[in-house]
């Protein structure tokens, strides 16, 4: 196992993780750009994606505006998975390489030891609530149990303030949360306070996972990740620094106001 995303690819160029990348096709490339306001709520979210069809899998990774220019799809399609990973492309697209290539090799819907859960039919809140329950139920949260929230999304700070736990916010865009608590820009200050860490796969593409993971090692703390950007590669940590994951791939759920999966995975390392 790789102390890193980038052994991590090493070990998938090498072949060491499943069939070559080199005879896997992608067969389309899009760019997504999304915006969510709940409501109520005073915030709009605004979410970019590249994603990338291997098989029958998706390999998907946010970004932040103005870092990708859609244009890279005209190019992209028909590439092999290698010929990306081993590139100079930017990091978005690798992450979706990587993700893909992952996913591919084993489905989360097919992964013998995740655990699928079904969000319900329902309006954006009612799924989303029902999202983020799921994710802060992958935390044995005791009463007064100090949890680090990198990237926030608010449903999940009240889903794990609902379970007891003190929550400690930390986000690049945001200054405070709806219920008003301060929101830390400082990752390794939530991480160093804080009893668990609950993380987005967003830390994948603004490059801070290794920082994360190397951290929540070092202070053997539980370390749960919620992705949509790279699920399959947080995945591929598992036990490794990374506890839990709620890994929920495209399309997600944000997408239709159906029935959707996402799949939950425990590891007692």
């Amino acid at each position: 196992m790789g102390a890193s995303v980038a052994d991590l690819t090493a070990e998938v160029l090498a072949g060491s993780r499943g069939p070559s990348p080199a005879d896997l096709d992608i067969t389309s490339a899009f760019w997504l750009h999304h915006t969510t306001r709940l409501p109520g709520a005073d915030v709009t979210y605004r979410n970019y994606y590249v994603l990338l069809r291997v098989r029958e899998v998706f390999g998907a990774c946010s970004f932040e505006s103005g870092e990708l220019d859609p244009a890279y799809c005209a190019d992209t399609s028909g590439r092999t998975l290698a010929d990306v990973l081993s590139s100079n492309d930017p990091l978005a697209v690798r992450i979706a390489a990587l993700d893909a290539y992952l996913a591919a090799v084993e489905p989360h819907h097919t992964a013998p030891y995740a655990e699928e859960v079904v969000l319900p039919a329902g309006t954006p809140d009612v799924r989303a609530r029902a999202r983020d329950a799921a994710v802060a139920g992958l935390l044995d949260v005791a009463e007064g149990t100090k949890v680090a929230l990198i990237g926030v999304v608010n449903p999940l700070v009240d889903a794990i303030t609902e379970r007891g736990g003190s929550c400690l916010p930390c986000d690049f865009n945001l200054r405070e949360t709806a219920s008003g608590l301060p929101v830390s820009r400082d990752m390794t200050e939530v991480i160093d306070a804080a009893d668990a860490v609950v993380a987005t796969g967003m830390t994948l593409s603004n490059g801070s996972f290794d920082v994360l993971l190397t951290r929540c090692r070092e202070q053997s703390k539980p370390l749960a990740i919620y992705a949509q950007t790279g699920s399959a590669v947080a995945r591929a940590f598992l036990g490794a620094g990374v506890t839990a994951l709620s890994a929920e791939p495209f399309p997600f759920s944000q997408f239709s106001s159906r029935p959707s999966s996402l799949y939950r995975y425990r590891t007692d390392t």
